[in-house]
């Protein structure tokens, strides 16, 4: 049987959760948009429904959930921020400081980067985000 993303991330969080990396305070250690999904692999947008907060499964090499077309990071969960990437396109990509926060939901074979070099909406310097391969 073929195990879906969504699958894989519940029970990525339910390890995590079970290492003593989940509290009673909020799920300490996680920011709502990783409590929601967002950066993890997806085949499809069902793949992307984790919580209350709809993602959709973006179009990069084995997909990516997210938000397409913010304005602004006001318009992103809390923990990801609003990014033009190359495409034309604004997303909704998860915040991070290294390439670990990027993939504890994704494959090796398609990691994120996590990189500076991409041009947040809201002129945020100095930040990073958790860039998927195209």
């Amino acid at each position: 049987m073929r195990e879906t993303h969504a699958g894989r991330l519940l029970g990525c969080l339910v390890v995590f959760c079970a290492l003593g990396g989940c509290g009673d305070d909020d799920d300490e250690g996680l920011s709502e948009a990783q409590l929601h999904g967002v950066g993890a692999a997806c085949d499809a947008n069902d793949d992307c429904h984790v919580g209350e907060r709809e993602l959709t499964c973006l179009p990069f090499k084995g997909g990516y959930c997210g938000v397409e077309g913010c304005q602004s990071s006001a318009d992103c969960p809390a923990g990801s921020a609003c990014v033009a990437h190359d495409d034309g396109k604004k997303y909704c990509f998860l915040v991070c400081t290294d390439k670990v926060q990027c993939n504890p939901t994704r494959p090796a074979d398609i990691e994120s980067n996590c990189s500076s070099n991409i041009e947040f909406v809201d002129d945020e310097r100095g930040k990073k985000a958790c860039v998927p391969p195209s």
